[in-house]
């Protein structure tokens, strides 16, 4: 597609601080601030009256299983699970089987992306060989391979020395390091957040101390070291306050908050749904109130979905034997703006904010913006459509949600990646 044209939007772009009706138009890929009259007469023209237009959205924590897991979701299946969410860029966790720490496993997975993809996927590699915390990946190597970021995301780094060591390598090679905060000494066959609802429910509890002394660690090493750390889906109130106080210091730290540690409690627990079964698990209402609270006040820098897909068979079991984790490309924006806008008052460019070009700047990723001469990816969405969302019949190949079957409010309408709609009329284009 040589032209596009759209027509009437709300066009909302964090990075230029725009909020206003307007249109945008795309050349060749890119976008460019407007089209010869010639042009316009052959540019296909979308009309987003009453609907906003913003930068595709990024997605810097998502597991889409490629290769060995592919009963769960594939590249072709996760991405397509991102486009309907309105996401362009998302960032692979490299927690596949084989793991990706070599550059061989790597070049796997960017070949699976050249050749199914149809947004933009970023991989990263591990931190540790295969996974196991006990010694180092090789990082240039991984570096040169065109990694983002290191993570061991599934597990967390357990040695403060080995970790300090990764920082090291990481700062050497100017990549970010993301970090799963779980201390696992203290959640062995923990089913969820300890608390007053664990006891009630007899259910083994998983203790907030477990992030939170990670994440001091973290905030030690990242200091002690310079590195950049990027602490993933944070849970706790306690974590949120020691990321506040670490940012005051200037620490090169910054986190992520997920959708559904900020729209639900470990009160969903009450009915034993593993669909509710998660890691870090669903904190108290008192810590959610705080995730919200570090967003507002910039503590917690972006929302990341941590998108992890499971077979309904793996799911279907008693809590203590189903597997962490839910999918949540397809919900993360409606969730997102019914928790932060509707709920609780923010400014829907500032949510906009935490899903464009603030993750895209974390990895210095080209996304997030709608300036001439960038990629032209695009989500458009109607803010206030209801809608009910069916997981099995969406684009995930699992169907592991604990919104599904429920009436949600915002829905993304056309997804666009490099000047070509890839999602539009709630399906796939072309797939």
């Amino acid at each position: 597609m040589a032209h596009l044209w759209i027509q009437n939007a709300r066009v909302i772009d964090p990075a230029a601080q725009r909020d206003a009706a307007g249109d945008l138009f795309i050349a060749d890929g890119k976008f460019v601030g407007s089209l010869s009259a010639a042009a316009r007469k052959r540019a296909k023209r979308i009309d987003a009256r009453g609907l906003v237009a913003c930068p595709g959205l990024v997605d810097i924590h998502v597991h889409f299983r490629e290769p060995g897991q592919t009963h769960k979701e594939t590249i072709a299946t996760g991405t397509r699970a991102a486009a309907a969410g309105g996401f362009t860029t998302v960032v692979c966790m490299p927690n596949t089987s084989p793991p990706a720490d070599n550059a061989g496993t790597i070049q796997f997975i960017k070949d699976a992306v050249r050749r199914d993809a149809v947004v933009h996927v970023y991989p990263t590699g591990c931190i540790t060989v295969g996974q196991k915390g006990q010694v180092l990946a090789p990082t240039g190597s991984l570096k040169r391979a065109g990694v983002v970021a290191i993570t061991d995301d599934g597990d967390c780094v357990q040695s403060n020395e080995l970790m300090r060591r990764a920082c090291e390598y990481a700062k050497m090679f100017d990549l970010p390091l993301m970090d799963h905060c779980q201390d696992a000494s203290m959640t062995q066959g923990a089913v969820m957040n300890e608390g007053s609802v664990s006891t009630r429910l007899g259910l083994r509890g998983w203790p907030n101390a477990a992030e939170d002394m990670i994440v001091a660690r973290n905030v030690i090493l990242a200091e002690y070291t310079g590195a950049h750390i990027h602490l993933q889906h944070i849970s706790s109130k306690f974590s949120v306050d020691v990321i506040r106080r670490a940012k005051s210091r200037g620490a090169h730290i910054s986190a992520e908050a997920t959708p559904h540690h900020i729209a639900l409690t470990d009160a969903a627990l009450a009915g034993y749904d593993p669909n509710f079964k998660m890691n870090p698990p669903l904190r108290t209402e008192v810590d959610r109130r705080a995730l919200i609270a570090g967003l507002r006040d910039g503590t917690l820098d972006i929302i990341a979905t941590d998108h992890a897909p499971h077979t309904d068979y793996e799911k279907d079991k008693e809590l203590d034997f189903a597997p962490n984790g839910i999918i949540g490309l397809e919900t993360a924006l409606p969730v997102t703006l019914d928790v932060l806008v509707r709920r609780s008052q923010f400014k829907l460019a500032f949510v906009i904010d935490l899903m464009t070009r603030r993750p895209a700047a974390l990895l210095n990723l080209s996304a997030g913006t709608l300036a001439a001469g960038a990629p032209a990816d695009v989500c458009i969405f109607d803010p206030d459509e209801k809608w009910r969302y069916d997981a099995k019949a969406g684009q995930s190949k699992s169907g592991n949600s604990p919104w599904h079957g429920q009436t949600l409010t915002g829905r993304v309408k056309t997804t666009i990646v490099d000047g070509c709609v890839v999602f539009a009329g709630g399906k796939i284009v072309g797939g």
